[in-house]
């Protein structure tokens, strides 16, 4: 019998709460990447980061004396971390070298939109075509926004390229992990995650480190700490709950407010121009997001819940 104690339960208005909190937490992870990579090495910062959260998550499952996962957990789990452990973290990394954090922002707005496509690929959640038209005026009105605020500038370069690859990994570990949370719990998807990424993050940490020894201003090392501490254990806590709690695809839509506080913690932290139409931006963009709450979007999830609880019933 399955260790119950912290699956996440059913709640809409929770896991909107849940999920907002996730991604204030994450809106700044760019910022702070941006700032670690100007002075320590990307492959550091994107394997290093996954090393103290997952110190941090041996801490947290020890003390709740967590059951280790079944081997089918255990399979869904690697395909969190190559997502949100692995693939995002390093291609963020390797995009701010040359990138902006409200460069960045551009391609973070089409999370989204593949975390509902994953969510309909894994998860079995169904959006209406109301949903994917609210959520896609959303999805239209940041990348209008974006272009108007001259955050895309030039062609493609390698940069926008490690940023797609990075949107596509993560909205799959979004999608895996929000759909396993409602076994495991939120905390728990992303510790064991952490956990099982170890052998690989510690390596590329120490390889890194022994080929540069990381030097960096004090400002560096706040931004490390801060993707490490918030971006990649506590913010997940908030964001796995949430999506269990909600539904992948609906909650997954209140990252469309994400990119406009990117950009906010970029004018504010990195003195990047934001321009005053990012007001007006953010009022559509909430309307959209208030939109595709109210709709309903994961009714295959709900008959998926009900069988789960009959059976956990028995």
């Amino acid at each position: 019998m399955r260790d119950k104690s912290s699956v996440t339960p059913a709640g809409t208005v929770t896991g909107v709460v849940l999920g907002l909190l996730g991604v204030l937490s994450f809106s700044m992870s760019l910022p702070a990447t941006r700032v670690a990579v100007g002075d320590l090495d990307p492959w550091f910062v994107a394997f290093g980061r996954a090393v103290g959260a997952g110190l941090l998550a041996l801490a947290y499952l020890a003390v709740t004396r967590a059951p280790r996962p079944t081997a089918a957990q255990w399979r869904r789990l690697a395909v969190v971390a190559l997502g949100v452990v692995v693939g995002f973290p390093l291609f963020t990394s390797l995009a701010l070298v040359t990138s902006t954090a409200s460069h960045g922002a551009v391609v973070i707005a089409l999370l989204p939109a593949i975390t509902a496509g994953f969510a309909v690929l894994r998860s079995g959640e169904r959006p209406t075509p109301a949903f994917w038209v609210a959520g896609g005026a959303g999805l239209a009105a940041v990348l209008v926004f974006l272009v108007a605020s001259g955050a895309v500038r030039g062609s493609v370069g390698p940069a926008d390229l490690f940023l797609l690859a990075a949107v596509t990994l993560c909205g799959l570990g979004y999608a895996e992990g929000g759909a396993l949370a409602r076994d495991l719990g939120g905390a728990r998807t992303i510790c064991w995650a952490l956990v099982l990424s170890l052998p690989c993050t510690v390596a590329v940490t120490a390889v890194s480190a022994w080929r540069q020894l990381p030097h960096a201003s004090a400002g560096a090392w706040a931004g490390f700490a801060y993707v490490t501490v918030i971006s990649m254990f506590l913010g997940f806590f908030a964001w796995y709950s949430g999506l269990a709690r909600g539904g992948v695809a609906k909650i997954g839509q209140l990252q469309l407010s994400q990119p406009v506080l990117t950009l906010a913690w970029s004018a504010l932290l990195l003195h990047e121009a934001v321009p005053a139409g990012a007001v007006a931006a953010a009022v559509v963009v909430l309307v959209c997001v208030a939109l595709t709450q109210r709709l309903r979007a994961g009714s295959q999830r709900r008959v998926d819940d009900i069988g789960r609880y009959a059976t956990d019933l028995r």
